[in-house]
């Protein structure tokens, strides 16, 4: 929150004039003019007024309206001494009186409250965004300030602020102290909204991390319970947000306590008490008062946030991110291949970002990426649990050395807490991310309520039942843009076609990347699911993720949203509905004279189509559209000779390098044949393109390294190797590297680009078997298959990383999930079992297991609990006649949660 407020006064004191002659005046024309006088000032200024005895209402009124604008009415009762306010739209009243007031630890200011005075003044203000629906913001609005006095002399003031988009009051408590700056306990608001009970609603039950979905009700008819802001109500032609703004560590977010048959809604903060040093301004109780689209072009959030702290906000660049979390989960991020693919993806398409998940850091190859993807244009945003930065220290280790390496940002997630404390570890995050220039969005987080006005390098908020959910429903998708997305950006993730349950259609879903702001739009797509979508990669790599100006064209929540968006001199057309197939007809008078050019991506029969038109601001576009569908589109001024409205793009070739094979288990002496391939796949050519192989000394590698000095799209280059391991061979794991070096003929790149791609290669040691090379008698998991050479991904087959405890990485052995039971056939051929057990490190030092050796149905060895920051154990039995051995483990009794355990290196000896 920010600092109190300073009260001004409307208009200057009056000064003495010099004398003038002039004629005398009538009584009649001095009565006159002393009226006139009396009036001015009372238009021109709103002097403190002194205590007013008794009860008494004062209406706020939004800044140069007329009667029909929005205003706020606080009433006092004359005989319990009780404040309510009210809000009206012209005659509608949209807020029916409902009580405010607060309870401290030392007062009571719900009751017996006395105005003292009231002084009024008009907040202009301009300010720059740069993330949002406008970037460029104007606020004129009306705040008024009612000083009370409570029992015992305690002191209250409310201020009530009115906008033409809506109205705004919060609290101001002095300290206890004689200087106003003790501390101040909070024990509850009596804050409420009163709805008409026929008001229509959308509403979506609270949780500290806001993923819920929306669903219609009424006012009064919802069920009892905790509702989440922001909560959409309908009256008449009507509509009005509930939520609140400029919330920091000096206070607690709230939600809505509603109980069934009644209109009302009462604040309920997240902590039994707030505590903060005096005097303590608290958040905004904001609603959103207008029409439909005038409540979803809304600034208000923002406009009562506290100005920017970052002075200079040039390293500031929101933008498409491509995320591959919902393309193959922890294991994605694991595997350096796979990121590296989505580097080459985004050079190939403009996009300056990549987003690098959950799982990153069990790996040692942040640098190595990091630098691949500067080489290409693309910068790199990494995951973190907020665990990893929740003291001052961590935060002085961690924000330091992923900046040295070269990180954009960070996705901080699992706050999970609308808590005091929670923000007041916003404000320090916040706060020290900024100092080292690291962008941020938040996910399992708190509201947008005007941080990103504040913290301008906040570029998005999860906050959202959002596409990682599997299932969202369309109505839930279309109630969205009313909800949500007006207080600030929401990182929905959309273009995830590869996962889930899809519930609109790819035209549809094209659309939310305009439909939905975010300053960073984090495409969810696997990069197949792309480039089966031409027009959609084309859209994507036009489509902005900040604005200059929005407008919403045409919808109503549950049903559909039309919205048009521009930046610069071209508009974005989003479009999404939920219901049956039709056309959809979109008004075009938002554009200016003059005849534009409209270029629709829309279903068509065998997926996504193009069509192009002119038009004029006097025109209807309609669009066929598909069930549960919608169209993405981009208009621009129509001139001869122009046949679209897309810009040049700067990108790279679309490549690929694959050896072959990706892993093999050799005999020393024996020889391995290694196969590699670069391919352009896009946007070529490639120049001066060289394939070699690297193995390690004493190797003997044969076979001719390729060249080609000009490689089109569509075509690539082999390299045929025979790679020799010597007779003493060092018994273990070694890589053979692939190396493919090119270059770009755009000239975006400043040196040569190479890529690597390794064959691991196994040598293993006369008369021992890894049990990872047995079949299984029986098996049994967790979660996922059991993992041969592969730590427990937990989803598919061979979908974890390299089996790793405590920093040790291992070649062979099982990956499981508790609880997991493995049999082996040994048919008394063997006499030791020795592996090496642990949690595996991906889990990040969670976790406990309990690992068992038993053999034909005895137990030979059990571990008793290991925990995820336990070293490795090691096991050695003797299996002298052993028929059937079976490998069991067991929760350590904290929960399956991250229970992957490692049977690291497990082998039998004959």
């Amino acid at each position: 929150m920010s600092d109190l407020p300073e009260v001004l006064v409307f208009g200057s004191p009056l000064r003495p004039r010099q004398s003038v002659p002039r004629a005398p005046r009538s009584p009649r024309t001095l009565l006159t003019f002393l009226l006139a006088a009396l009036l001015a000032l009372g238009a021109l200024a709103a002097p403190a007024h002194a205590a007013e005895p008794g009860g008494g209402s004062w209406t706020v009124r939004q800044p140069g309206a007329a009667r029909d604008g929005v205003s706020a009415e606080v009433r006092v009762d004359a005989v319990d001494g009780t404040v309510t306010l009210a809000a009206r739209r012209g005659g509608v009243t949209v807020l029916e009186p409902a009580p405010v007031g607060i309870v401290t630890g030392t007062a009571d200011l719900t009751s017996n409250l006395r105005l003292e005075s009231r002084t009024s003044r008009q907040v202009s203000e301009r300010y720059t965004m740069t993330t949002g629906k406008q970037l460029r913001r104007t606020v004129r609005m009306t705040e008024t300030r009612f000083s009370f006095s409570g029992t015992d002399g305690a002191r209250l003031d409310l201020l009530v602020r009115v906008a033409d988009d809506g109205i705004a009051y919060r609290y101001v408590l002095p300290g206890d102290g004689g200087d106003q700056s003790g501390d101040i306990t909070v024990e509850r608001e009596a804050s409420a909204f009163q709805l008409p009970g026929s008001a229509r609603a959308w509403l979506a039950p609270y949780t500290p991390n806001y993923e819920r979905v929306y669903a219609p009700a009424t006012a009064a008819g919802a069920a009892d319970g905790t509702y989440g802001y922001p909560s959409l109500f309908r009256v008449g032609d009507t509509y009005a947000l509930l939520t609140e703004a400029d919330v920091d560590g000096r206070y607690a977010a709230g939600r809505l306590v509603h109980e069934q048959g009644s209109g009302r809604y009462t604040v309920e903060l997240a902590d039994d008490t707030v505590t903060s040093a005096g005097p303590l301004a608290t958040p905004w109780r904001t609603a959103v008062i207008g029409s439909l689209a005038g409540v979803t072009e809304s600034t208000l959030v923002d406009d009562l946030a506290p100005a920017s702290r970052i002075a200079d906000t040039s390293w500031i660049r929101p933008g498409p991110v491509a995320w591959s979390w919902l393309d193959g989960f922890a294991a994605a991020q694991r595997s350096l291949a796979t990121q590296q693919r989505y580097v080459d993806y985004s050079a190939a398409h403009g996009w300056p970002y990549i987003l690098v998940d959950d799982g990153w850091k069990t790996t040692g190859w942040m640098p190595e990426l990091i630098d691949y993807a500067r080489k290409r244009g693309v910068r790199v945003l990494l995951w973190a649990h907020y665990t990893d930065l929740d003291t001052a220290a961590e935060r002085a280790e961690f924000l330091p050395r992923v900046k040295k390496w070269g990180a954009a940002g960070l996705k901080i997630d699992f706050m999970d807490s609308d808590s005091q404390e929670r923000f007041r570890w916003y404000d320090d995050v916040l706060r020290d991310t900024a100092r080292h220039e690291l962008l941020v969005n938040f996910h399992g987080a708190t509201l947008p309520k005007g941080i990103q006005r504040t913290w301008p390098h906040v570029m998005t908020l999860e906050a959202v039942y959002g596409a990682e959910q599997g299932h969202v429903p369309a109505a839930g998708i279309t109630t969205l843009p009313f909800t949500r997305n007006v207080v600030g950006s929401m990182d929905y993730t959309p273009m995830a076609f590869q996962f889930g349950t899809r519930t609109v259609s790819d035209a549809a879903e094209l659309a939310l990347s305009v439909v939905y702001e975010s300053g960073f739009q984090n495409y969810a797509g696997s990069v197949r699911a792309y480039r089966d979508r031409p027009e959609l990669e084309r859209f994507l790599e036009q489509v902005p993720t900040v604005w200059d100006e929005t407008r919403l064209l045409s919808g109503q929540p549950g049903q559909g949203a039309a919205f048009a968006r521009r930046q610069g001199d071209r508009w974005f057309l989003g479009s999404v509905s939920s219901g049956a197939a039709g056309t959809q007809g979109v008004p075009l008078d938002f554009l200016g004279g003059g005849r534009w050019l409209v270029e629709v991506v829309r279903d068509g029969d065998d997926g996504l189509v193009r069509e192009r038109r002119t038009v004029t601001a006097r025109d209807t576009l309609s669009v066929p559209t598909a069930e549960h569908g919608g169209f993405a589109g981009i208009v621009c001024r129509a001139v001869p000779g122009r046949d679209s409205c897309d810009r040049p793009v700067s990108r790279l070739p679309l490549t690929s390098l694959t050896v072959e094979p990706a892993r093999t288990d050799v005999d020393a002496g024996a020889s391995v044949d290694v196969v590699g391939r670069f391919a352009v796949e896009e946007f070529g050519p490639a120049e001066d393109v060289s394939l070699t192989v690297r193995a390690p000394e004493g190797w003997a590698v044969t076979g001719d390294d390729p060249h080609a000095g000009r490689l089109p799209a569509g075509r690539d280059l082999r390299g045929d190797w025979t790679v020799r391991v010597p007779q003493d061979a060092e018994y273990g794991g070694r890589d053979l590297v692939v190396t493919a070096k090119y270059r770009s003929p755009d000239g975006r790149s400043a040196r040569d680009l190479q890529v690597e791609r390794t064959v691991r290669v196994f040598v293993s040691p006369p008369g021992v078997d890894h049990v990872s090379d047995l079949p299984f008698a029986a098996e049994s998991n967790g979660w996922g298959p059991v993992e041969r050479d592969r730590s427990n991904g937990e989803r598919d087959t061979a979908d974890g990383g390299a089996l790793s405890i405590r920093g040790t990485t291992y070649d062979k052995g099982l990956g499981v999930h508790a609880a997991s039971e493995v049999a082996i056939e040994l048919d008394g051929a063997y006499r030791r079992f020795t592996t090496e057990v642990g949690i595996d490190d991906e889990v990040g030092g969670k976790g406990g297991v309990t690992f068992e050796v038993l053999a034909d149905g005895r137990t030979l060895a059990t571990t008793g609990v290991l925990t995820g920051t336990d070293p490795a154990r090691r096991i050695d039995v003797d299996v002298t006649g052993v028929e059937r051995l079976t490998l069991r483990v067991t929760d350590g009794g904290d929960g399956l949660d991250s229970d992957h355990a490692d049977w690291a290196g497990a082998r039998l000896l004959t």
